[in-house]
């Protein structure tokens, strides 16, 4: 955009400079363009299939080897077990639960305290390594573990009634192929409740230890809209996660028509 201003006894025009209020309005456009990739910085670079590798590596290895303890300590597990047995996210009259990137079974072990004994759990992540540790944790061999990609889920249409997906999503460099899938595995009316890291200080930090990209806010709740699955509703873990803005985007989605383009 050009500024102007016109000096009447001369007839030219001038390019005038913005003012500090108009250089202020452009300064979040500028923050967001450099905060879209604060993370792991080879995620942009490198083949998807070498990404892939990567990130199963990492959690083959002794990073993923120490991840429940560190979901423990960070009080992210626990404080979701919470979230079940609160029912502010009820799982109590699920019949098919998918729990995506299961890691070290952080979600999946409470989901076999809170959900009807006759409901079907399924565990995925594409390291057979953490499925194995997970296996250990979970207090229950109802539980199917597969190793998978939630980009390639393999399950029918409208399998399950709930997902849940806590801290994977930012593996995708470009998200809608895994929320395509969550859609098409979801029953009509399915809910998911999704952990996702955020472009927050904490979140940068979270991102370079385990090779993940941040989201933005905003800009995710707009790809679950054109995904067809809006957020029903946004969660915080405590009121001190609120105030300062820890533990990333947690909210729960919901399956529904997709609107006519």
């Amino acid at each position: 955009m050009e500024y102007f201003s016109n000096r009447a006894e001369s007839g030219v025009q001038r390019v005038a400079q913005p003012t500090a209020v108009e250089k202020k309005k452009k300064d979040p456009a500028k923050r967001l363009a450099k905060r879209r990739f604060a993370g792991f910085p080879a995620m942009k670079t490198l083949a998807p299939r070498m990404y892939r590798d990567r990130v199963k590596s990492l959690y083959d290895g002794p990073k993923g080897a120490g991840l429940a303890i560190a979901s423990l300590v960070s009080m992210h597990s626990p404080l979701v077990g919470r979230m079940f047995r609160r029912r502010d996210f009820d799982v109590t009259t699920a019949q098919a639960i998918l729990d995506i990137g299961s890691g070290a079974g952080q979600i999946i072990k409470h989901l076999v305290r809170c959900a009807p004994e006759n409901a079907h759990i399924v565990g995925i992540d594409i390291s057979h390594q953490m499925l194995k540790r997970a296996r250990k944790q979970i207090p229950s061999h109802r539980p199917v573990l597969i190793t998978a990609d939630m980009t390639h889920l393999p399950f029918p249409d409208e399998t399950f009634d709930v997902i849940t997906c806590g801290y994977v999503l930012e593996h995708l460099q470009d998200p809608m192929p895994g929320l395509l899938e969550f859609r098409r595995v979801l029953k009509p009316g399915g809910r998911l409740l999704m952990l996702v890291t955020e472009d927050t200080v904490p979140g940068v930090w979270t991102s370079r230890t385990w090779k993940c990209r941040t989201h933005n806010r905003k800009e995710l709740h707009e790809a679950f809209v054109a995904a067809g699955l809006p957020w029903r509703d946004q969660k915080w873990m405590t009121p001190v996660h609120r105030f300062l803005k820890l533990g990333g985007i947690v909210f729960e989605a919901e399956k529904r028509e997709l609107a006519a383009s």
